[in-house]
């Protein structure tokens, strides 16, 4: 975790605004390319982003297309059978709690949202396996709407570059939403994902090679070991 740092709020917010448009710059593009899960709608995004928890989005990518050939929509999704879709998930990982989740959130979808995808983080984060991650990816990735979701990498990354000192996924997002606009909430946590993966890594930060490296209080400072975190919540955070 990044040292504690005597920083005014306004130079904090001056800092994150330059964070920001240097990771822009490195990583162009909006929320939509930038997402690695193959989509064709919200409801594709949705069930992708409940099989990716514990899971690469690589894996997710390579079953995906399989199961929506099978079952296109919620109201076919609902009426699977638990069997077949556990054994076509199985390469993701907690295959028989994922298939659980995806047959009730499809029949939720189905009964109570007329087989869509309703744009709301509260009704979003009622359905089964859907969290407030999930919820805030589906929102900035297939609406357009301000959603801010903090996986691992994002969660790392703020503490390292000292914009939170909270460990609680709903308070670093409380505290990175409160340092940038809305509307640049859902880009700027795919941009942190991605540059935790290819320069600040879990393991290894690549101090030397990253565009933050003079605005980030923990350059040059040897990784923390990771800490292990629970595998059998499947209801993302």
């Amino acid at each position: 975790m990044a040292s504690p740092m005597v920083e005014s709020e306004a130079s904090r917010r001056r800092r994150a605004r330059t964070i920001a448009r240097r990771l822009a710059a490195a990583y162009p593009g909006d929320a939509r390319s930038l997402c690695a899960l193959v989509h064709r709608n919200p409801f594709e995004l949705l069930v992708a982003t409940v099989l990716s928890a514990q899971c690469t989005d690589e894996r997710v990518n390579a079953v995906t297309p399989a199961l929506f050939a099978r079952w296109p929509t919620p109201e076919a999704l609902a009426e699977a059978d638990p069997a077949e879709l556990e054994a076509l998930i199985r390469p993701t990982g907690f295959y028989r709690a994922k298939a659980a989740n995806l047959l009730g959130l499809a029949r939720r979808l189905a009964e109570e949202h007329d087989g869509q995808v309703p744009p709301d983080l509260e009704a979003l984060v009622r359905l089964p396996g859907v969290g407030r991650k999930t919820a805030n990816v589906v929102l900035s990735v297939a609406f357009g709407q301000p959603g801010l979701p903090v996986d691992t990498h994002v969660g790392r990354l703020a503490r390292r570059l000292g914009l939170t000192e909270a460990e609680d996924p709903v308070r670093v997002e409380a505290d990175l939403c409160a340092l940038w606009p809305p509307d640049s909430w859902g880009v700027l946590s795919l941009r942190l994902i991605l540059h935790g993966r290819r320069v600040c890594g879990a393991r290894r930060a690549r101090c030397d090679g990253c565009v933050l490296a003079d605005r980030c209080p923990s350059a040059g400072l040897p990784v923390p070991g990771p800490r292990r975190t629970p595998t059998s919540r499947l209801k993302t955070s």
